[in-house]
C-alpha cells in the first residue's frame, strides 16, 4: 500500500487557501449587500417648471424699466426657495462688475405654484449677454435649474421702443376710463352692454400685431407676449398687424392699420369673438361669468422682436 505523506508545508498551503476562499466568500457576500442597498434606493424626484416667459418673450430686459418673469412650478415634496440670478458671462466685456439676485419666499412650503413676477432692472446695470438662472430648491434636497441667455440693453439702443397708450373704456357709448384715469371707482359692464376696448401703440415701425384680449382672473394666466396666448382662455376684442411702416409713429386708431381691420367693441354675452379672419366661439374656460377680468392689451413689433404689453382690470356682472 502506498503511503501519501503530508509536508508542514502542504498543510500550510491548504489552510491559507481556505482563508482566501472564506474571505472572497465574505466580501462577495458584502459586495452584493451593499449593491442591493443601492439598487433599492430610489433617486428623489426634482420640481419642474414649464410655462416659462423670460421678459416679454424675447428673453431682453431694458434697464431702468419693468422686467417680466413667469413660470408655473411643480415642487417634488415642497418648495424650500425661489431664486433668479442674472450673473455676467465668463469672456464677455462690461463697463462695470455687476450681478443682480431676487429670492421670493412667500413661496416656501408651496406644493405647486405660478412664479408671476414684475421687477426692474437697474438702470446701473451695463449693457451686454448675461446667464439668466431660475432656481427652485426643493425640501428632499434636490434642485431645479434652468439657465438662459438674457440681453440687456439701454433703450436709447433699442431699434424700437413701442408703448401702449392713450387706453380708453366705453360702455353704451360713455367712457369710464382714460389712461390710468378711473372715471368710476370700479369697471363694472353687465351681461349685454357693448364694452369698447381702444387703445394705441407709440413708436412703432416695420411689422407688428396686436391683441387686445380679455382674460379670466380666476384663471390665474397672465400672458405678456402674443407667442404665449392661449386663446382657449382669452377672449379677443381686437387683432390688428401693421406692414412696413417707415420712421417711428403713432398708430391714430386700432380699427385700421394699414388696411387690416379689428374691432375694438364686443357685446358683453356674445358667442364669439373677434379673432378675424376666424371668430372663436366664446365657451369652455372662457365662457362668460360674473367676476373679474383683466383687458391685457399686447403688441409685438415682428421685425424688430419687441413687445409692449398693459393690463387693466374690469368687473363683469353677468347676472
Amino acid at each position: 500500500m502506498n503511503t501519501i505523506k503530508i509536508s508542514k508545508t502542504d498543510t500550510l498551503l491548504t489552510t491559507n487557501t481556505k482563508k482566501i476562499i472564506v474571505a472572497l466568500l465574505l466580501f462577495g457576500t458584502v459586495f452584493q449587500a451593499c449593491k442591493k442597498d443601492k439598487e433599492v434606493e430610489p433617486e428623489k424626484d426634482v420640481p419642474t417648471a414649464t410655462n416659462v416667459e423670460i421678459g416679454s418673450g424675447n428673453k431682453q430686459a431694458l434697464r431702468g424699466r419693468d422686467f417680466h418673469f413667469n413660470a408655473d412650478v411643480v415642487a417634488a415634496s415642497k418648495i424650500k426657495d425661489v431664486q433668479v440670478k442674472i450673473l455676467q458671462k465668463s469672456g464677455e466685456n462690461y463697463t462695470a462688475t455687476w450681478k443682480f439676485e431676487l429670492t421670493w419666499a412667500e413661496y416656501n412650503g408651496a406644493k405647486n405654484t405660478n412664479v408671476h413676477k414684475h421687477f426692474t432692472i437697474p438702470s446701473e446695470a451695463p449693457e451686454g449677454k448675461y446667464d439668466f438662472y431660475f432656481i427652485v430648491l426643493d425640501e428632499n434636497g434636490t434642485k431645479l435649474e434652468i439657465k438662459e441667455d438674457l440681453n440687456i440693453i439701454d433703450p436709447a439702443n433699442v431699434p424700437v421702443d413701442p408703448k401702449v397708450g392713450r387706453d380708453i373704456i366705453s360702455r353704451n357709448g360713455t367712457m369710464i376710463y382714460y389712461t390710468d384715469t378711473f372715471v368710476e371707482p370700479e369697471l363694472i359692464v353687465k351681461k349685454g352692454d357693448e364694452l369698447t376696448l381702444h387703445a394705441q401703440v407709440s413708436g412703432i415701425k416695420g411689422d407688428g400685431i396686436l391683441y387686445s384680449v380679455l382674460i379670466k382672473k380666476n384663471a390665474n394666466y397672465f400672458p405678456e407676449s402674443i407667442a404665449n396666448l392661449d386663446f382657449n382662455k382669452v377672449i379677443v376684442v381686437t387683432k390688428v398687424e401693421h406692414k412696413g411702416l417707415g420712421a417711428a409713429s403713432k398708430v391714430s386708431t386700432l380699427k385700421q392699420i394699414n388696411g387690416v381691420y379689428g374691432g375694438e367693441s364686443i357685446v358683453i354675452g356674445a358667442e364669439k369673438d373677434s379673432n378675424e379672419p376666424t371668430a372663436n366661439p366664446i365657451n369652455g374656460e372662457k365662457t362668460w361669468e360674473s367676476g373679474k377680468y383683466n383687458w391685457v392689451i399686447l403688441y409685438k413689433n415682428t421685425t424688430h422682436n419687441i413687445s409692449s404689453y398693459k393690463v387693466i382690470p374690469i368687473t363683469i356682472d353677468y347676472k
